[in-house]
């Protein structure tokens, strides 16, 4: 009997499947929904979504692109008045001058991360990323075929990747490039602008890509968050307008990069997804128009976070990395749990609260830590404390 085509690259289809995990906020997404078609009230700390609207303006203005009936393609880099207008916006916050043809708008930050990784590397080299750190990450370069190399942050160093532990794992297999994040997701700590420039310089001195994910920029409590590119012309930076600019499901983001790369990320794109989207890109532009509307939505998540860090102590939940910025606390559960997972579905179902199991984010120790993303409004704050308090106890 022979087989069919089917069963032939059935194996072949399952290894791929594999090398891609759930990405348990979105389960946890899942669940809750659920649980509120049961007529269940659940109060949403699980994914990192602004619940503000995106800015009045950037609505205004899809409205009048809309009303004028042709929604098109643009090209496949973007159009050239948004790019302009994101150079323009690195003068304006870092002081750093860069031309708009280095800016690629892209199709939310994701389909950023896919042209970077695509571009600037080949299947089985090893890209070096942090433990805890967001999971999509190591997803997409396992179905790509790159190696993730996991970089264990601590508390010693701050919890941040440094310089000096990038040369470490260099030193004990070769690395090909480096992927850090400033705020970070799932922790809010922030990398300062020395240790930033020192992570420049060290994947120069070795010959590494060095792509800094910067979407959680203009989110900050205290020192203003420093882009790679002050230090580093050579960097990879990838932003969003999902974050400070409260645009998740328009799904539009960009990224800068070295003028070599230009070129062939537009072949990528092309191919990829054409374009990406017309309207989304014309409020995006419009975005840029409401600070004013942006900064008070910040200033809410400002409180939240005054009441959060210090409230949560006072319940049990008082071990956490540094909230330096974003809209997140990542929390160390170990007195309450070493099954983050299990944790975390019956805080759902009992407390009706839910937040993410911290094995989203790191593999290993993430069995006793929990994200809560406090992006939603005060009232739900203040709800998840008054609901965990008599949970916890």
């Amino acid at each position: 009997m022979t087989k069919s085509s089917a069963d032939l690259h059935q194996p072949l289809i399952a290894r791929r499947m594999d090398r891609v995990a759930s990405f348990l906020a979105m389960d946890v997404l899942s669940a809750a929904a659920a649980k509120e078609r049961r007529g269940d009230s659940v109060i949403h700390m699980e994914v990192g979504q602004p619940s503000a609207p995106a800015p009045r303006a950037a609505r205004e203005a899809a409205k009048a692109a809309l009303d004028l009936g042709r929604i098109g393609y643009t090209e496949a880099l973007g159009l050239s008045a948004l790019r302009e207008r994101i150079a323009r916006h690195y003068k304006d916050t870092y002081g750093v001058s860069i031309a708009p043809e280095r800016v690629v708008v892209t199709t939310g930050s994701s389909a950023g991360f896919v042209l970077a990784f695509l571009s600037l590397f080949d299947p089985g080299q090893r890209v070096a990323i942090t433990a805890p750190g967001y999971p999509a990450y190591r997803n997409i370069l396992e179905a790509l075929g790159i190696e993730p190399v996991t970089i264990p942050l601590t508390k010693a160093d701050g919890w941040i990747m440094t310089a000096e532990s990038i040369a470490r794992a260099h030193a004990e297999k070769p690395l090909h490039g480096i992927l850090a994040m400033s705020p970070a997701n799932p922790s809010g700590t922030m990398i300062g602008r020395k240790a930033l420039a020192d992570l420049g310089e060290t994947c120069r001195r070795l010959g590494l890509w060095f792509v800094s994910d910067e979407i959680y920029h203009g989110l900050t409590y205290g020192e203003p968050a420093s882009t790679a590119l002050v230090s580093d012309d050579d960097a990879v930076v990838i932003n969003s307008f999902s974050k400070y600019y409260c645009m998740t499901g328009w799904r539009i983001g960009w990224i800068v990069v070295p003028e070599r790369l230009v070129r062939p990320i537009e072949r990528l794109a092309q191919n990829l997804y054409i374009s990406p989207p017309y309207l989304s890109q014309v409020a995006a532009l419009a975005a840029f128009d409401a600070m004013e509307e942006l900064e008070a939505v910040k200033a809410g998540y400002a409180r939240n976070r005054a009441y959060l860090l210090e409230e949560l102590p006072k319940i049990g939940i008082a071990e956490m990395h540094p909230v330096d910025g974003a809209f997140y606390i990542y929390a160390d559960i170990a007195r309450f749990t070493n099954d983050s997972i299990g944790f975390s579905k019956r805080m759902l179902e009992e407390a009706g609260v839910a937040a993410t199991p911290g094995l989203d984010f790191d593999p290993i120790e993430g069995s006793h830590y929990l994200r809560l993303s406090f992006a939603g409004s005060e009232n739900d704050c203040r709800e998840t404390v008054s609901r965990l308090k008599g949970w916890l106890r």
